[in-house]
């Protein structure tokens, strides 16, 4: 089928395209960056979400809305008329999901920063993308004529089919779904599981969870494992963490002399190290006494998980060196062997 449109025709339609877009592109530069700069000075983010989600799709906007005025003005006969207004209006719908799913993402990482109850990871992102963009798709088939009834019902039959075939990936969906309600874990925490990995969580996707050991090797755990697994958090409730340092001295010391010096260091230590919870005073414990010394332990409490690395390296160098100075001994292991030898007839 030819379509000859005289040249004049084009013109009207064209100058309302550009007009269209010089016009959006006056709109996201002084009007709508007011809005921005206004945004930007508020305390509260989701107006910055909502602000930067409708930026980047301003311009396109106007475009689709002074295509649809032009072309309206314009007859392409059918079915191209009914096509063109078709495709804007599905252009339309994927711009607005985009934008929806910018806004309720950027909501759910302000949300998550000030309260822990619905965290923000890859699982629930996915999720939020994957329902935005399945509406959408459904709403363009239905805009093109094709009912979605019979896809709907073909999708839960074979829903069922494939729940069956994917049960072990349904599996660590909701594995993970539940480590996240259960808020036994989530990003950032360090955790020890039953089986001796221990590590920083860094995702919690839609099979896997990824976990960072302190020697930067990275494990991935199945969902559906982990969420039946023994685990340790040390950063749940509170990140501080206790640090006792076990130490010996001989039976012929003072141990009022060893507390005085032991507890001096301490607050050195404790004065002179950032990772050392200012919220609890370091304290001694003398606990047992031992085949070869009277054993005592020190207490600090670091600010997160890994402290007591830098603590315990700092506290040994510094007792040791003052316990030279104060002639305070730190005994060797010693033991008494008594050797009996049997007459021989």
């Amino acid at each position: 089928m030819n379509i000859e449109i005289p040249y004049l025709e084009w013109l009207e339609p064209v100058l309302t395209v550009v007009i269209g877009v010089c016009i959006g592109f006056f709109f996201k530069t002084y009007l709508f960056s007011r809005l921005k700069s206004f945004s930007d000075k508020t305390s509260f983010k989701g107006d910055d979400v909502v602000i930067n989600a409708f930026n980047s799709m301003i311009i396109f906007w106007f475009f689709l809305a002074s295509l649809s005025i032009a072309l309206s003005n314009v007859e392409l006969g059918d079915p191209y008329n009914v096509y063109a207004s078709k495709l804007i209006f599905s252009f339309l719908v994927i711009s607005m999901s985009l934008t929806a799913s910018k806004i309720v993402l950027g909501m759910l990482d302000v949300w998550s920063k000030n309260n822990n109850s619905l965290p923000s990871t890859g699982i629930f992102k996915g999720l939020i993308n994957v329902s935005i963009f399945s509406l959408a798709f459904l709403v363009v088939l239905q805009s093109f004529g094709i009912s979605i009834t019979p896809l709907l019902t073909a999708l839960g039959v074979g829903g069922l089919a494939v729940s069956l075939a994917l049960k072990d990936t349904l599996a660590d969906l909701f594995g993970g779904i539940n480590i996240l309600l259960s808020k036994t874990m989530k990003e950032g925490d360090y955790v020890e599981l039953s089986n001796g990995y221990q590590g920083y969580v860094k995702n919690i996707g839609w099979r896997y969870t990824t976990i960072q050991e302190r020697a930067n090797n990275v494990i991935s755990i199945p969902n559906s494992v982990l969420s039946g697994s023994v685990s340790k958090n040390y950063t749940s409730m509170d990140a501080a963490f206790r640090v006792p340092i076990q130490v010996g001295v001989s039976y012929d010391s003072d141990l009022d002399h060893v507390e005085k010096i032991a507890l001096e260091v301490a607050e050195n230590i404790y004065n002179e190290l950032d990772c050392v919870s200012k919220d609890y005073k370091p304290a001694i414990r003398f606990r047992e006494f031992a085949a070869s010394s009277i054993n005592f332990f020190i207490y600090f409490q670091g600010k997160k998980f890994g402290d007591h690395n830098v603590i315990l390296n700092a506290f040994i160098k510094k007792l040791h060196k003052r316990f030279q100075q104060e002639n305070i001994e730190i005994p060797y292991p010693i033991r008494t062997v008594i050797h009996k030898n049997e007459a021989k007839n």
